[in-house]
């Protein structure tokens, strides 16, 4: 099983090379990563606009339709997850969610190592997807996580975290598919903190078409005034109002089912 992982990925490496440099690559550079950074060590998020095209997210959107790309379809409302739809990708990945995972990750280790360090906890993540995919494979994970969501009229998705096994990365990102106000309207994407003794705190984002947020997967560390504490943090989106909302998320640990 676990050989069968190490083929499928080195398959998608050989994909990604032949196709570097692309547009995405360079969208990737061009970043101001040290914002992004300081928004997370602030905030436990970051937004970032039009990181995507418009051809990329109608590329996107229609392999929602190949059930060949998958391997698990999940309908929200059976699990009382939601009302709506998501699917998992199967490895090989396809390209630009691949390059997406791949380029992405080792810029937000910094981060969260520095969240581990501030809490005093002893895990340390490697500087490259490849070795922390190891890691997961070591713990039974072995299961791609990057998925698409789909959402009609009416649909939602409640509080959560994408954790998948005792193995996780503690930042995660989302990227909007769809024109808020044109393909839909609702659907915006809430991130709370619950803070020690206190009342949760909510934010309510609403990104364009092709805009990424990157925020934390479980929880981020916050200042006090005895040192750094632990706040939760789960994520979901309201109800969409009308019409139809698309979005890739992607995670980068591995999952066990």
């Amino acid at each position: 099983m676990t050989e069968q992982k190490v083929r499928v990925k080195s398959r998608a490496t050989e994909s990604n090379k032949a196709n570097s440099g692309n547009c995405i690559d360079q969208r990737i550079a061009k970043i101001d990563w040290q914002q992004v950074i300081e928004d997370l060590l602030h905030n436990g998020y970051s937004s970032i606009s039009k990181l995507l095209n418009s051809e990329h997210c109608e590329q996107l959107k229609k392999l929602y339709g190949d059930h060949s790309r998958y391997r698990k379809t999940v309908d929200m409302q059976r699990y009382r997850f939601g009302n709506g739809e998501y699917r998992y990708f199967k490895y090989p990945l396809p390209e630009i969610v691949y390059n997406l995972r791949e380029k992405i990750y080792p810029l937000l280790v910094p981060v969260a190592n520095a969240w581990m360090k501030s809490l005093k906890l002893s895990q340390e993540f490697p500087n490259n997807l490849e070795e922390f995919s190891n890691i997961c494979v070591q713990h039974e994970q072995l299961l791609p996580t990057p998925l698409m969501l789909k959402y009609n009229e009416g649909g939602f998705n409640t509080l959560h975290q994408d954790l998948y096994g005792d193995v996780y990365f503690p930042i995660q990102l989302v990227i909007n598919l769809s024109e808020p106000g044109t393909d839909f309207s609702g659907g915006e994407l809430v991130l709370t903190e619950q803070i020690p003794r206190a009342q949760s705190r909510a934010r309510v984002l609403q990104p364009g078409k092709g805009d990424m947020i990157i925020f934390a997967s479980n929880f981020r560390p916050a200042k006090g005034t005895k040192g750094f504490y632990r706040v939760t943090m789960k994520h979901g989106v309201s109800e969409v109002i009308r019409g139809q909302r698309f979005a890739l998320g992607i995670i980068f640990h591995d999952a066990k089912s």
